[in-house]
């Protein structure tokens, strides 16, 4: 979008009578239903609607790690959490204003995050006697007075789904499978949201079918032509367009899994290289190996492997082939990439190892996120294998970082880490699409001869000649005439890079290779101060959010605090070091039991305070606005 969009012709029914609109700055709604229920997709529509309205948003999808749990059960509860506003915002929301329960099992898993006063749209029609006690509802919450302190619409939305689509050639159960466009539609009117994107979308994916179409359409209109008609909703609600929350741009909302696709794309374009991502489907990575799939026209060549093992060594083989490669992961992946990676540091053959992390140890939480993977990265090898780790911070970010990533590993001949996680990567945000002289140069020069001297006057070339600067050694592409040389993961003389036993080549090689790491340019870290506070809030990945919205509260109540945000940790910012030192108190809030805080503590002799919170969940604002009050009101 450039600018706000119109929000184009909505289907009202003329004959009813007005109804009150009232205007809000932001609103959190959270969809939550079995997960077939299409709370996911339901979610991902409405956003894709707000987005193109010009509100700021955030989200946060959460779903089983089956692929088809339980229906009716605790564990089955799919949710999908919206946050839009008129202003700029950074996190979903602590808690829901509007809760959308489509069955017994979606209300008693959420209605713990819902405050009094809110809103609950419950689809009556789910709550039978058999599915109420598969939960634990020894009465109805809808007749027992629980929800008292609740504005509750009860809606029997299976009901009237079914009897909109009547006239379709449909038997019950298909036509229950529409409930979620019915639903997106009420709330689609509730909030005046645009539908012609829902309308195209569903055109597009029904194209086939064409009665499914039709009726997923009827559903839609239905929808809304209730909230317009019935007296259950008397009011309808605005949120004005974000207008000065964005600078002037094209805009999109993202995921993070995709900003970091096209950034990865982006890279390969800007450095003049063919990507190759040899990669093992796992969740929550999985999406960046579907979408880089689809773009063979940018000379994009994917692998799906047999497994992580394989995945690694073809993107390292593409590497040595003069690609700008690629392996993405989680943990676990991590862990059997470990001994390849180690010798893509022996080799210094640039690769970028894409880590979504999500809840461990071992298989863990799959479709919960977690940031406890940077330890790993750091030192998860045998031997001394330094390999530099950089963290995106937003969805929209994982887009920049992608190009960061790639500008070390080109530039400086080595793997690199780039952190992402659950939260980044299914979540999704405003972002604007850059212009391309925003992106940055990232050609290379391969080897194309001999680079040095011998005494007696012969010409050879040496693949472990380095640069003076980066300490980088030559990109030879191999069946280069002349420039043939050994690989493999022995250890490799300095210069010739023969294999090599001899302990002071060793132990040359080693300091080598990390003082390359070391030596890598980064900026310096950017410290958010506006008023001189004696306490910082040092934070990395996807912390920024939450932090960050804490830190506007205890700001707006008069309190001095400060702010800064990692996004190279390998190696660290060269002004780090200082800034932490002009701070009383340094608090490191992490998604882990403490893992920056270690570095931190370990490298600058620092006592950061640590939060910690490993529940498969992002923070809230609210619980990092109290933890910090506490920490700046201790002696």
């Amino acid at each position: 979008m450039t600018g706000p969009p119109a929000t184009g012709p909505l289907p009202v029914n003329l004959a009813s009578p007005a109804k009150d609109v009232r205007r809000l700055d932001r609103v959190i709604i959270r969809f939550a239903g079995d997960s077939g229920d299409g709370m996911q997709l339901t979610g991902d529509r409405f956003t894709s609607e707000t987005a193109s309205f010009g509100n700021d948003l955030s989200t946060l999808p959460s779903f089983p790690a089956e692929i088809r749990a339980p229906a009716g059960t605790l564990p089955g509860v799919s949710s999908f959490q919206l946050h839009f506003a008129d202003h700029d915002i950074l996190t979903p929301g602590d808690a829901p204003n509007v809760l959308v329960a489509m069955n017994p099992a979606a209300l008693k898993a959420n209605i713990g995050d819902v405050p009094r006063g809110a809103q609950i749209i419950v689809n009556t029609d789910e709550f039978t006697k058999r599915a109420m006690s598969k939960v634990g509802y020894e009465t109805s919450p809808l007749e027992d007075g629980s929800l008292d302190g609740f504005s509750v619409h009860p809606v029997p939305l299976t009901t009237l789904t079914v009897e909109a689509l009547r006239e379709f050639d449909l038997s019950r159960k298909e036509a229950e499978r529409s409930k979620n466009m019915f639903t997106l539609g009420l709330l689609s009117w509730m909030y005046h949201r645009p539908t012609g994107g829902t309308e195209r979308f569903l055109r597009a994916k029904f194209g086939k079918k064409p009665e499914i179409m039709k009726a997923n359409l009827a559903a839609f209109h239905a929808g809304w032509n209730f909230g317009e008609t019935t007296e259950d909703f008397a009011v309808s609600y605005e949120v004005a367009p974000a207008a000065q929350a964005f600078p002037g741009g094209t805009y999109r909302n993202i995921s993070g899994n995709l900003a970091l696709s096209y950034g990865l794309i982006a890279a390969s374009r800007q450095a003049d290289l063919p990507l190759y991502l040899g990669s093992y489907p796992i969740t929550p990575a999985s999406d960046i190996l579907h979408e880089l799939s689809k773009h063979k026209n940018f000379g994009v060549r994917t692998f799906q492997a047999e497994d992580e093992i394989a995945g690694i060594g073809a993107a390292l083989g593409a590497a040595y082939g003069g690609s700008l490669a690629v392996t993405t992961t989680s943990g676990p992946g991590v862990a059997l990439k470990s001994e390849a990676i180690g010798l893509a540091v022996s080799l210094e053959l640039p690769l970028l190892v894409v880590d979504i992390q999500r809840g461990g140890p071992s298989t863990g939480l799959p479709t919960k996120t977690e940031q406890a993977d940077l330890l790993q990265a750091m030192y998860g090898r045998n031997g001394e294998a330094p390999v530099p780790v950089i963290a995106a911070r937003t969805p929209g970010d994982c887009f920049a970082a992608a190009l960061d990533a790639a500008r070390i590993a080109l530039t400086y001949r080595t793997p690199v880490f780039l952190l992402s996680d659950g939260y980044l990567a299914n979540g999704s945000e405003p972002w604007r699409v850059p212009e391309l002289d925003e992106l940055p140069d990232l050609r290379v020069q391969f080897a194309t001869g001999p680079n040095h001297t011998l005494d007696d006057g012969t010409e050879v070339f040496r693949p472990y000649k380095r640069d003076p600067q980066t300490l980088a050694r030559p990109w030879a592409i191999p069946g280069t005439p002349g420039l043939e040389h050994r690989i493999g993961g022995i250890e490799k003389q300095d210069g010739t890079g023969n294999i090599s036993y001899d302990p002071a080549n060793h132990d040359f090689m080693v300091r080598t290779r990390q003082a390359k790491v070391d030596g890598i340019e980064v900026p310096d870290i950017e410290v958010d101060d506006p008023d001189q506070a004696r306490t910082l809030v040092l934070g990395w990945g996807s912390t920024y959010g939450p932090i960050t919205a804490a830190v506007r509260r205890l700001r707006a109540g008069g309190t001095a605090i400060a702010q800064a945000h990692l996004r190279h940790i390998n190696p660290f910012p060269k002004n780090l070091g200082a800034v932490l030192a002009r701070y009383d108190k340094v608090v490191v809030p992490e998604m882990n039991l403490g893992q920056l805080a270690t570095l931190v503590r370990a490298k600058y002799l620092v006592d950061a305070h640590s939060y910690n919170q490993v529940n498969g969940m992002p923070f809230k604002a609210e619980q990092l606005t109290d933890v910090l009050e506490e920490v700046l009101h201790a002696d």
